[in-house]
């Protein structure tokens, strides 16, 4: 299995992200999306970045399960309920990447949305791994 970060130099440098992604491998793992809800169901923190730390973590528990690491992830997705929070939190949000998941990274993107399925949710965050 391989994951080849491809960032062309033409475009602007990539911070917290690759532009692309080659996989090759076997497995393809298919992550939902994970907002900061605990083991009882209750969405846990009351800032983005409590909330963004246990999402992640979340979603890195359901990648273990399936036999994955972080530096599998090919593509994360997070949507957030509030786009300007988010971007004032960023380094923070980097900072908690990089103490869970790493420095490889997925092709990201950041969508706003006007709520998540979990009402006190501020965050959720899903992904597609390639496993060897």
């Amino acid at each position: 299995m391989s994951l080849r970060r491809v960032n062309p130099a033409e475009l602007s440098p990539p911070t917290g992200f690759s532009h692309a992604v080659v996989a090759t491998g076997r497995t393809l793992v298919a992550l939902a999306g994970q907002t900061a809800l605990d083991g009882t169901g209750a969405v846990v923190g009351d800032t983005l970045p409590e909330q963004f730390g246990r999402a992640l973590g979340n979603l890195l528990a359901a990648l273990r399960e399936s036999g994955g690491t972080p530096a599998d992830l090919a593509r994360v997705t997070v949507y957030t309920t509030d786009v300007a929070d988010y971007r004032t939190h960023a380094p923070e949000l980097g900072r908690i990447w990089r103490e869970l998941a790493g420095r490889d990274y997925p092709a990201m993107a950041v969508i706003g949305v006007v709520r998540l399925w979990d009402e006190q949710a501020l965050v959720e965050i899903d992904g597609l791994a390639v496993l060897p």
